[in-house]
């Protein structure tokens, strides 16, 4: 029964990792749309040389050039005088992938400053430094003054995602290429001098570098190199890029430099003082300002977590933004798109034009300035963050701006419409009184709306909203009064009215509707704004007035679909809805529809216990039905079945806003149906509490009633938990292994057949022992480290999600190891078969010659050292490649020893079984034949010894061979497991040997000495170990190290700090924990030499050597 229970466990966990892999990939597979507009371009790439005596190796520089005519290279790197800027490509990556940059930059130069808008702008945080720089305040330029130089650096498409090699060289030719920019301007200067040209403006002292993916990091891994000038590089922008850690943790050395460069770059940023406490210098990246844009849910290579600047990057140096969140961009992109979608690539140049002083033609030199731009520019006026929500919801203001202070006492006043785009007070209609809690504006009537905050604001009720389609000052103005009265034209802003306008907040408003004729409506186009005020922003104000501009009359040309506002004065506890995991997952199953009735609020705060990180929720909205008494429409017009269609198609399309406190904000327009995936990061080991929600915003029409429904997305969820969680998964299958050694070492300690592999993890999720307790102890060991180093804890779902990552890597090695197992076998039964059809066939003879001509190969000098030494050759050949060529190809050899070794000894245990089978079957025939024998049969003397002598012989014999073939299967098993471990290990390598073969007669260098040192302690373990007796020692009473020394627990620690690595997502750490088991089963070896060369038994064998 307990032996069913344990198989059924197995299989549950087989299919369970099967599913989540079958779904995973599907997910990840399946194209996704990102509503990017391509960019285009006409380029050309213009060759920088190196000087005479400095030699560039394999890579290149290149200009870039936007323009379809032919131009001469030399004449144009004479005119260079822009600002110049550096683009890196990524993994595999190519120089000309700055073409969609140049190209717009180019465009942008030429058409001037993007249009002005009068929305809400963005702010820095008090941590950003918002409080000494005003970035509504900050003017940006009106044309810009100085072009940008796109330069490229040719990486050969190299993978450095794979290596850290590679990585390293990357970065040491980037500061070349910043070096050769500058002087390459200097070059230009002094040959237009020589030419007797103009040589205004000043040469640049600075390079802005530009990284994609890799990229951005070897950007930063330049800035800290020691060869690197002064102030040579003070402006970085990375697209999509890593930043806490490799995408692919997996080679060590890739890891230690990324740990290495992010080490220095916190240094960096530290003020020197003195011992007094006095500060003596400036941090030596001062002045460098860093910025990452990430692509969102839709990047798959690189997910938002790890090009998080958080802990790296103080934030009065830079910030990560989504692209979702990115103004005039609000979308998510896949990891190449990011470099040619047009709104992004548009918005980015602008940004970087905008960073130039037109005093000086050269990026400002002022840290703040610069990091004030790329707020402006990039940021909406929205929140960004789920913590920025809650400080204004603590502050009892609006949870989407920040406050404006109690009238004429705090804050900032706010700026009010230009001149130039008012329009007449004198042209607006008579004005419209409010009397109910909602407000319409069905078209551009002209005419102001009066709202009594007192009396529409009461029960609760004292937040009020707006979603527009109209632009700010050009199409609606809004006010706040202390008593109602006419506005007369160019009146000053006092104590009596403030202009409130400048808070509204421009969201994606998606594709417009179309019209079927010239003038007609068919459906309300969406909003494109959003405005909010809150108790402290209405505080001291009577009324609010919102003032809509008239329609205008164009000649020729069909008026415009009929525009529209909504607002609402509304109690936020009202729309707030909880979702529980225990509720969404039941919805799966069990479907139920949430009812949204007519008169509602405006906005629905929904919020989801478990993030939508993790599991994508799709959420629909399907409109039921909508009244029109207060549509604006005559009473007795209200039944009219042509009118009610008509005001259904009249609801502006549901808008959300999602929050997510790693990813920021995520806009979605047109929403009706939806599956929503932010690109979080929850439970994690450093996760927040707040990482495990999501919140979303949805403004919905109050005049309409709608029917919801919430489902989720098992193949989005399934595709997501593998993005997350794949580098957790890859260091638990080593502590899966490392706990089924430490089994099977326990096993033989206890003079226990061995068990296999698969027992072996089998055994080890028997609940409650073992399994709870291999789980429990390193969870509980990660959470009080994180008390103790961070004084806090990670969130419930770091259990759970952690549980499940365990189990499934059990999932995954019971597959790996069963494939593994049954290759095994097929190939010894298949050789003894071959083997024996040979001998017993017709060409006996050739059989013969073959084993003659092989035996003299073995008889060889070479070949009997090379058997007698066997280890030590194959030790010394891995270690060769290990420190040589590359650590992969060394792993490798040590695993074929493995593999050779398993099957020489299956093969021996078949023939032994089947050599104890058949004398079984013999010595039964004998004892029958002997039983039979008449008793009146006489017998001699000689006769009775001769028969009992013959089954005393078949009996040792039988037992013999039963004893070889348990042998035989103990060292298979034992075998096995190492060949698992150090197949594991090898295939962590496969990425890095794949970039390492791309390279190869290209003058590669050798591996780094980290992987080396590593790789040659998993081979002494594979070397030291190769018998299961070699798994205990006891040291004698008279040294000074008292006890026992059993691998069983070395191995209980390796796996206790390989599931530590995989909780920390650093599975390149599980080397460290391999190289110890090395170095200790070195150790150990050499202690059970010298005991048998003294003669002392401190070693622990079997006493009997086969099974009972």
């Amino acid at each position: 029964m307990k032996d069913l229970k344990d198989r059924c466990r197995v299989l549950t966990l087989v299919i369970l990792a099967i599913l989540v892999a079958i779904l995973g990939f599907y997910g990840l597979v399946k194209p996704v749309s990102n509503g990017c507009d391509m960019t285009y371009m006409y380029p050309t790439y213009i060759p920088i040389s190196s000087p005479q005596n400095v030699s560039s190796g394999k890579y290149g520089l290149y200009l870039y050039h936007e323009g379809w005519k032919k131009i001469d290279f030399a004449d144009h790197l004479k005119k260079l005088n822009g600002v110049p800027v550096l683009f890196i490509p990524g993994n595999g990556g190519s120089y000309k992938q700055v073409r969609s940059l140049g190209a717009e930059s180019d465009r942008a130069y030429q058409g001037g400053p993007l249009e002005r808008t009068f929305y809400q702008e963005a702010s820095l945080t008090p941590e950003e430094g918002g409080l000494e720089m005003d970035v509504a305040g900050l003017q940006l330029p009106s044309q810009y003054s100085r072009r940008l130089d796109w330069f490229a650096v040719d990486l050969e498409g190299e993978h450095s995602a794979m290596d850290g090699r590679i990585l390293e060289e990357h970065a040491e030719y980037v500061v070349y290429a910043i070096h050769r920019i500058l002087d390459q301007y200097k070059e230009s200067r002094d040959a237009r001098a020589r030419e007797g040209a103009a040589t205004s403006g000043s040469l640049p002292k600075s390079v802005i570098l530009v990284g994609h993916s890799m990229g951005g990091f070897v950007a930063r891994a330049a800035i800290v190199h020691p060869h690197l000038r002064k102030s040579a590089v003070e402006t970085v922008l990375t697209l999509s890029s890593p930043h806490q850690s490799p995408p692919l943790a997996l080679q060590p050395s890739l890891g230690h430099y990324f740990a290495r460069v992010n080490e220095e770059w916190r240094k960096g940023y530290e003020v020197r003082t003195n011992q007094a406490g006095h500060q003596v210098s400036d941090p030596a990246l001062s002045k460098v300002v860093v910025v990452s844009i990430t692509g969102g849910i839709n990047d798959y290579q690189v997910r938002s977590k790890l090009e998080s600047l958080e802990g790296i990057v103080p934030s009065a140096h830079g910030f990560m933004i989504t692209s979702t969140s990115m103004k005039n961009v609000w979308l998510s992109m896949e990891h190449q798109v990011i470099l040619w979608c047009n709104q992004l690539v548009v918005q980015v140049s602008h940004t970087l034009l905008s960073l130039i002083d037109s005093k000086t033609g050269q990026p400002y030199d002022d840290t703040r300035k610069r990091l004030a731009i790329f707020t402006k520019m990039l940021r909406s006026g929205i929140a960004q963050s789920f913590n920025q929500m809650k400080q204004s919801q603590k502050s009892t203001q609006s949870s989407l701006f920040p406050t404006m202070g109690e009238r004429g006492s705090q804050g900032h006043m706010l700026p009010e419409c230009p001149a130039n785009v008012q329009w007449s007070n004198d042209g607006l209609e008579r004005d419209l009184y409010i009397q109910t809690k909602t407000v319409t504006v069905l078209a551009m009537d002209g005419r102001r709306r009066w709202l009594d905050i007192q009396k529409l604001g009461s029960d609760g009720r004292n937040h009020f909203i707006l979603v527009t389609n109209l632009a700010p000052c050009s199409g609606v103005r809004l006010h706040l009064w202390t008593e109602r009265g006419k506005l007369p034209s160019n009146f000053p802003v006092d104590k009596r009215v403030q202009e409130v306008t400048s808070k509204m907040v421009h969201i994606p408003s998606g594709p417009a509707p179309r019209q079927i004729e010239p003038g007609g409506q068919t459906e309300q186009p969406p909003p494109s704004a959003v405005f909010m005020l809150g108790p402290k922003d209405m505080h001291g104000f009577r009324f609010l007035t919102i003032s809509v501009a008239p329609r205008p009359s164009i000649s020729g040309r069909p008026p415009p679909a009929a525009s529209m506002a909504v607002g609402q004065f509304f109690n936020p506890e009202e729309g707030q809805k909880e979702f529980s995991p225990l509720m969404l997952f039941s919805s799966s199953y069990s479907h139920k529809d949430i009812f949204l009735k007519e008169d509602h609020p405006i906005a629905f705060n929904l919020s989801f216990g478990i993030s939508l990180g993790l599991l994508p929720a799709t959420l629909s909205l399907k409109t039921v039905g909508c009244g029109i008494k207060d549509s604006g429409l005559p009473v007795e017009e209200a039944g009219d079945t042509e009118n009610s269609r008509l005001c259904k198609l009249r609801c502006f399309p549901p808008v959300a806003l999602a929050w997510d406190v790693t990813a920021g904000l995520h806009v979605i327009p047109n929403f009706y149906v939806q599956t929503i995936a932010v690109d979080s990061a929850p439970a994690l080991w450093s996760s927040t509490q707040e990482s495990d929600k999501t919140i979303i915003l949805l403004l919905v029409d109050p005049h309409c009633s709608y029917k919801s429904s919430i489902t989720i997305s098992f193949t989005a969820a399934a595709s997501r938990f593998l993005l997350l969680y794949s580098s957790q998964i890859i260091a638990l299958c080593f502590a899966v292994i490392f706990f089924a050694l430490m089994c099977q070492a326990h096993a033989w300690d206890l003079n226990s057949p061995i068990p296999s592999m698969l027992r072996a993890v089998q055994s080890n999720l028997r609940m409650p022992f073992p399994a709870l307790p291999l789980i429990v102890v390193p969870i509980s060991v990660a959470l009080l480290l994180s008390l103790l180093i961070d004084q806090s804890v990670p969130p419930i779902s770091f259990i759970l999600i952690s549980t499940l990552c365990y189990l499934l890597a059990n999932g995954f090695m019971i597959v790996f190891v069963s494939i593994s197992q049954l290759v095994f076998y097929v190939a010894a039964v298949m050789q003894i078969f071959i083997k024996t059809r040979w001998q017993l066939g017709e060409r006996v003879e050739l059989f013969h010659h073959f084993t003659n001509l092989s035996s003299g190969f073995f008889s060889l000098k070479v070949v009997r050292f090379v058997a007698a030494n066997s280890s030590l050759v194959i030790a010394t050949v891995a270690s060769t490649f290990v420190c040589l060529v590359h650590p992969a190809l060394g792993l490798f050899i040590l695993v074929l020893l493995h593999a050779f070794c398993c099957h020489g000894a299956l093969c021996s245990f078949f023939t032994a079984s089947f050599r104890s089978h058949t004398r079984r079957m013999d010595f039964s025939e004998y004892k029958k034949d002997v039983s039979d024998r008449p008793s009146h049969f006489s017998v001699d003397s000689d006769h009775k010894s001769r028969d009992s002598l013959l089954g005393d012989n078949y009996s040792s014999s039988l037992e013999s061979a039963r004893s070889f073939a348990d042998t035989q299967l103990d060292f298979f098993h034992h075998r096995h497991g190492l060949l698992v471990l150090h197949l594991l290990a090898a295939l962590m390598f496969v990425p890095s040997l794949a970039a390492w073969w791309q390279r190869v007669g290209t003058g590669q260098s050798f591996p780094w000495l980290l992987d080396s040192v590593l790789c040659i302690c998993v081979i002494l373990h594979g070397i030291c170990n190769p018998k299961p007796d070699s798994t205990f020692f006891s040291f004698p009473s008279s040294s000074i190290i008292r006890g026992e020394m059993k691998m069983y627990y070395i191995y209980q620690f390796a796996g206790c700090y390989s599931f530590l690595s995989g909780l920390a997502l650093a599975p390149y750490r599980v080397f460290y924990a391999m190289a110890v088991v090395g170095f200790l089963s070195l150790v150990l070896n050499v202690l059970q030499k010298r005991s048998k060369e003294k003669g002392e038994a401190h070693t622990k064998r079997r006493k009997h050597s086969h099974r009972h």
